[in-house]
């Protein structure tokens, strides 16, 4: 790996805000991508309190900063502050990226969706046609949607609170809507099924998702947002019954990348080497206890 170059007056500055944010991965991989590839950029966590999201985002632009990655609890406010929303915010109805264009507007991205399916083709599996089943309906849930509605995708949506799901679907047109409880009937058929929920985090056994991966068809991929553990719950039920599985930390990894190539103007390299380092990373937090 090249040596990162040091910082001087042509550095360019990214970061993340959020708060808290010292928890955030994104400075250990947009780093290692600025070292490995020999950019002269830095890119620095940026705790902001709620209430100071707007001041923080005038003065990062003021002061040259390219732009910054927002987290909880800023992404409402992110929405909200910027002059022009790509396609990506507008379908999601939310924005992680802002980008400081050379005109002086704040431009908002979200790359949550488009880092999902990048990751999944990463994998092998086109993204075309086709039906997914999608387990939750919160923010994730609605970029990830949004992606594969415009890729051709039939989407059922399955929310433990089915108020949320029908309020998806107003959102996106497209959107199928089943009860939580007849999850299981609505895997027929579908080459994806995606958890957005939170219960792979919550460490819950197989009998928490509402279905049967028995009756799945053969060629179904499994996919799981979740990164922490890396082998969820459901990735594992998934591999017991032969089926095909994609985890979340390289959703984390893509959506990270569409990012660093607006801000450093270069395609980082998304391989086994940024996700080696993750892991080795959540590994030895969670080993830290």
């Amino acid at each position: 790996m090249e040596r990162s170059p040091r910082i001087d007056g042509h550095t360019r500055l990214a970061g993340v805000i959020g708060w808290p944010v010292a928890h955030s991965r994104s400075p250990l991989m947009h780093n290692f991508w600025l070292a490995q590839g020999g950019i002269n950029g830095a890119y620095v966590p940026l705790p902001v309190q709620p209430g100071a999201f707007d001041t923080a985002v005038r003065g990062l632009q003021a002061a040259g900063f390219r732009g910054v990655n927002v987290t909880i609890p800023h992404k409402e406010s992110a929405y909200r502050i910027v002059d022009r929303l790509d396609r990506s915010a507008q379908r999601s109805g939310s924005v992680n990226t802002l980008v400081f264009a050379a005109d002086g507007q704040i431009e908002g991205y979200s790359t949550d969706g488009d880092g999902f399916v990048a990751n999944v083709e990463a994998h092998g599996v086109a993204v075309r046609g086709g039906r997914a089943l999608l387990l939750g309906a919160g923010g994730a849930a609605r970029a990830i949607a949004a992606s594969l509605l415009d890729r051709g995708v039939h989407v059922v949506v399955a929310n433990r609170t089915r108020a949320r799901a029908d309020a998806l679907a107003a959102l996106l047109e497209g959107i199928e809507v089943v009860d939580w409880a007849r999850a299981g009937a609505a895997l027929a058929g579908c080459t994806l099924l995606v958890n957005t929920t939170s219960i792979g985090m919550e460490g819950a056994d197989d009998a928490a998702f509402p279905l049967d991966l028995a009756q799945a068809d053969a060629g179904l991929v499994v996919c799981d947002i979740v990164y922490v553990p890396r082998q969820t719950g459901l990735l594992q039920l998934a591999a017991r019954h032969g089926l095909r599985t994609v985890d979340g930390l390289g959703m984390l990894i893509h959506q990270a990348g569409l990012g660093f190539e607006k801000w450093f103007g270069a395609k980082p390299a998304i391989g086994p080497e940024v996700e080696a380092l993750l892991d080795a990373d959540l590994r030895a937090a969670h080993a830290g206890g």
